[in-house]
């Protein structure tokens, strides 16, 4: 008998398919399904696959009598209650490592369309508008590039940054002894030497509006922000009377504290990109995680140690 999966986050009918060969898959991406699906399977759930914005309750970690599992398909995993997993003993893992490309593309894009300013261009070209009507932008080249959170999303960044002739910085609990970049010890620190911060570090109560008013402040009216983590590490309002007063230059957004609706204090801004959390998407990142998972989770039921615990 193959053992039973539940899974909270969508996935295409393609990936359900290739979990489906291996486990019994009980599907309630939905929110309105979940718990419906846990009291009518619940006794009889064995591992559960999620996502850190969606995560998994004590509660209802209470309600599985046989779960031995739970993964995340991504990285995150701020959602998921860990004391109650590990009270219980249940084997932790996430997706660590297979969206970095990914989402280190995603970051640079959104970069250079910030420093160069392309969302502004775009609509004046659209207008009619020529370049001798137009502001000169900045150049990308060696501007110093601060990034908070030197993970695999981290350094996938940095290495990045390097081809464009950016300095770099960053900021974690503690120094990397391997890494070649520059380190603070703190994000005060870290956003007064930099002229570009880029945000890669996990969400959760611990990280919840590191970036605040004081920070921005020490950014700088030439700085940048972008975001490719949690939309709670950066603080809302800060950032909007940091955009609106300009004490940052422009900010580029792939996560906001209000997704999955946009957050609409900033929405008449234009110097400002937005995009809807889609920095790990792609066919390739969706394949590296969902083989990881797979990889994961046939090691937990064979008794072998798990690639990417946490």
């Amino acid at each position: 008998m193959k053992p039973q999966l539940l899974i909270l986050n969508p996935l295409s009918e393609a990936s359900l398919a290739r979990i489906a060969e291996r486990f019994e898959v009980v599907y309630a991406a939905q929110a309105d399904l979940r718990d419906a699906a846990i009291d009518r399977h619940g006794a009889n759930i064995q591992a559960v696959l999620t996502i850190g914005t969606i995560g998994l309750t004590g509660g209802e970690i209470a309600r599985l009598p046989q779960l031995g599992f739970i993964a995340t398909l991504g990285v995150g995993y701020e959602k998921v209650d860990l004391e109650a997993a590990r009270q219980r003993g249940i084997a932790l893992c996430n997706g660590a490592g297979s969206n970095a490309h990914c989402v280190a593309d995603h970051a640079m894009a959104l970069l250079l369309g910030a420093i160069r300013d392309l969302r502004r261009l775009d609509v004046a070209c659209r207008a009619g508008v020529w370049r001798d009507a137009l502001p000169m932008q900045d150049s990308v080249y060696g501007k110093r590039l601060g990034i908070l959170g030197m993970g695999a999303i981290g350094e996938q960044i940095a290495r990045r940054a390097e081809a464009f002739g950016m300095p770099v910085g960053y900021h974690n609990r503690s120094a990397k002894a391997d890494s070649s970049h520059r380190y603070f010890p703190s994000v005060q620190a870290l956003a007064q030497w930099c002229d570009c911060l880029v945000v890669a570090i996990p969400g959760g109560a611990a990280t919840r509006h590191l970036v605040d008013a004081e920070v921005l402040a020490a950014l700088g009216p030439q700085g940048y922000l972008v975001n490719v983590a949690r939309g709670s590490v950066v603080d809302t309002q800060a950032l909007n009377a940091a955009l609106r007063d300009g004490q940052i230059r422009a900010a580029a957004l792939d996560v906001y504290e209000s997704e999955p609706l946009p957050p609409t204090e900033l929405l008449d801004l234009d110097n400002l990109i937005l995009t809807p959390h889609v920095g790990g998407n792609s066919p390739q990142a969706l394949e590296q995680s969902l083989s990881l998972f797979l990889d994961n989770i046939e090691r937990h039921f064979n008794g072998q140690p798990l690639r990417t615990p946490i």
